[in-house]
């Protein structure tokens, strides 16, 4: 990591911490942020005598779980599309330009319509969906055993469409008027029901995801260069590929089980993470984690109290704010270098 880079990741990390603070207290029932870290510490000390009932339960059963998922999940989409854009080489790849949330989404909203529901099998279901999606993406985009980077754009958007025709069809037929309801909602992106009990399964498969990119940084950076690049440096193009959206896979489907499909974050966000670091994986992976983090906390702050006491769903925030920067960055002959 260069030396901006480690002074973008402490900023952006300082403000993602304070702004966690900040957006437990934003909604229908405002909480100061004395309050709220009144609360925070007592939860941590063990000790809240004291402490107003109300603001526990709002600050930290209600909006604490929220927002840390918030930041969970922008992290992990921004840290997916950048590494999914350097194995593919394309600078418009990202989740769902490859299927892998459109996945994600069609195994999770089975598992709601059918009924079983708890973060368990809505993130084995999520995963599933994924899982068939890489693999028909690996199948359409393999020719003489080799994985060509440039079909694999391509594919995922066939993959994509077809599992997003798919999880209608499933809504339509087998799903009640509740359940499609339900489903609609959460396809279009939310964190209202986050709890805490849904976060230890996204947290450690975020974590190691995060780690094996980082580790693989030097490898990535080759690839998004030529397979003959990484070829001289001695390793496998086509198994990093494998293995490195795999990997994505499995962490986009966890966080796509309790978040459902959120836009956008995964294709701008590190797409800003370079303008700022430059483009090695190592700089750009953790900078665009700590941007994501902080940009879908106040997505989702925005989300509750704009239109209160209705909720705005984050995935419509996120394309709103994603789409002029996607834009400017057209204007401006963005590439990926």
């Amino acid at each position: 990591m260069n030396r901006r880079a480690r002074i973008w990741t402490a900023t952006l990390g300082a403000l993602t911490i304070v702004s966690v603070v900040l957006a437990i207290g934003v909604g229908p029932a405002s909480v100061s942020p004395a309050a709220t870290l009144d609360v925070i510490l007592c939860k941590l000390s063990g000790n809240c005598a004291g402490v107003p009932q109300r603001d526990l339960v709002i600050v930290w059963d209600i909006r604490a779980p929220r927002v840390v998922l918030a930041g969970l999940v922008g992290m992990g989409l921004s840290i997916s599309g950048a590494v999914i854009q350097s194995v593919v080489r394309n600078i418009l790849a990202d989740p769902y330009l490859l299927g892998i949330a459109s996945g994600a989404s069609t195994g999770a909203a089975t598992v709601m319509v059918f009924g079983a529901v708890g973060i368990f099998g809505l993130t084995l279901g999520a995963f599933a969906g994924a899982l068939i999606s890489i693999c028909a993406v690996f199948l359409l985009t393999t020719v003489g055993g080799v994985l060509t980077a440039e079909r694999v754009v391509f594919a995922g958007i066939a993959v994509g469409l077809f599992m997003s025709a798919l999880t209608n069809l499933v809504v339509f037929f087998y799903g009640s008027q509740a359940s499609a309801h339900a489903v609609m909602f959460w396809m279009l992106g939310s964190l209202a029901l986050a709890s805490w009990n849904q976060l230890p399964i996204p947290v450690v498969i975020t974590l190691l995801t995060i780690a094996i990119c980082v580790s693989q940084g030097p490898r990535l950076d080759a690839i998004s260069l030529s397979d003959d690049t990484a070829r001289a440096l001695g390793f496998n193009p086509q198994t990093l590929r494998y293995v490195t959206i795999t990997v994505i896979a499995g962490c986009v489907a966890s966080l796509v089980a309790i978040s459902g499909a959120i836009g956008f974050v995964g294709l701008v966000v590190p797409h800003i993470a370079r303008h700022l670091v430059g483009a090695t994986s190592r700089s750009v992976v953790p900078t665009a984690g700590t941007l994501g983090a902080l940009l879908l906390i106040w997505a989702d702050a925005v989300g509750r109290v704009v239109f209160a006491p209705r909720e705005l769903p984050i995935g419509v925030i996120t394309a709103l704010a994603g789409t002029p920067l996607l834009m400017l960055l057209i204007r401006k002959q963005y590439k990926f270098s």
